[in-house]
């Protein structure tokens, strides 16, 4: 839980996703845990849903080090694919263009502001950070800073 230090909210948020994606992604091989799961699972969509705000399910695969600043009105789709070390703030929308299309594939150690969206079939690369109320419709290589609506790609300077 470092990625969550000093950040009681992001530390609940963050074990209670880790708990659900695990009774999730094991279940079905094991009668315990789906039995033992189910009251958890249907816990967890009503708190986050209905009463935060927050919908990141429990099927979404996102790597170690999830840090969430902030979080309300975060909106993440099942078929997304993050990282490691992702930071997510309040507001924020990843999800596909319209139903039945491909989601966005988040890279490690990627940085997304405050109001971003963040949609299609695109790939966010590694090192990556999003500038707040950015709209990102289209891939970002790695070592990037991608800000704005329409979205401006510059390289991070990395000789400072």
């Amino acid at each position: 839980m470092k990625a969550n230090r000093g950040n009681p909210k992001g530390k609940i948020i963050s074990s209670m996703y880790r708990i659900a994606n695990y009774y999730t992604t094991n279940k079905r091989n094991n009668l315990f845990l789906r039995i033992i799961g189910y009251p958890y699972i249907k816990l967890y969509r009503s708190l986050f849903y209905w009463w935060w705000g927050i919908e990141i399910p429990d099927r979404v695969k996102i790597g170690t080090g999830l840090q969430i600043w902030h979080g309300f009105g975060i909106v993440i789709n099942s078929d997304v694919q993050a990282g490691d070390n992702l930071l997510l703030r309040h507001c924020t929308t990843i999800g596909n263009k319209f139903d039945g299309s491909r989601c966005p594939i988040i890279g490690n150690n990627v940085d997304i502001g405050a109001h971003t969206i963040i949609i299609g079939d695109i790939i966010i690369g590694d090192n990556v950070t999003i500038g707040a109320g950015s709209v990102v419709t289209k891939s970002i290589p790695p070592d990037h800073i991608a800000y704005g609506n329409p979205i401006k790609i510059i390289p991070k300077r990395l000789d400072i």
